[in-house]
């Protein structure tokens, strides 16, 4: 289906065009007969330093078993939340209704 694709706007923040994408259905917009596979090996994450207060026997807890592992428990701490992220990501059901057929 050759249709025009719509234009989208040029000069947007980082946090703007999250929130155009989120707003979008890509089917309008990006030809995904033309797209390519990429991998981007070298990029790494944006960071963010936050503060969080956890029970001084959790953060022995988890320095325990990031000693057992040889890992900072930071580190430990950042595993953790990724996998629970992950699962909770995976266990719950897409959002459907908004997507063109």
């Amino acid at each position: 289906m050759n249709k025009p694709a719509k234009k989208t706007p040029n000069k947007m923040t980082e946090l703007e065009e999250m929130d155009y994408w989120d707003s979008q259905d890509d089917i309008d917009i990006i030809d995904w007969s033309k797209a390519k596979r990429a991998v981007f090996p070298n990029l790494k994450p944006t960071t963010r330093t936050i503060s969080i207060r956890l029970p001084v026997s959790m953060i022995d807890n988890l320095k325990a078993q990031a000693n057992k592992r040889d890992i900072p428990y930071q580190s430990l701490m950042k595993v953790y939340l990724h996998e629970k992220i992950l699962e909770d990501y995976r266990s719950r059901p897409r959002d459907t209704k908004n997507r063109k057929a």
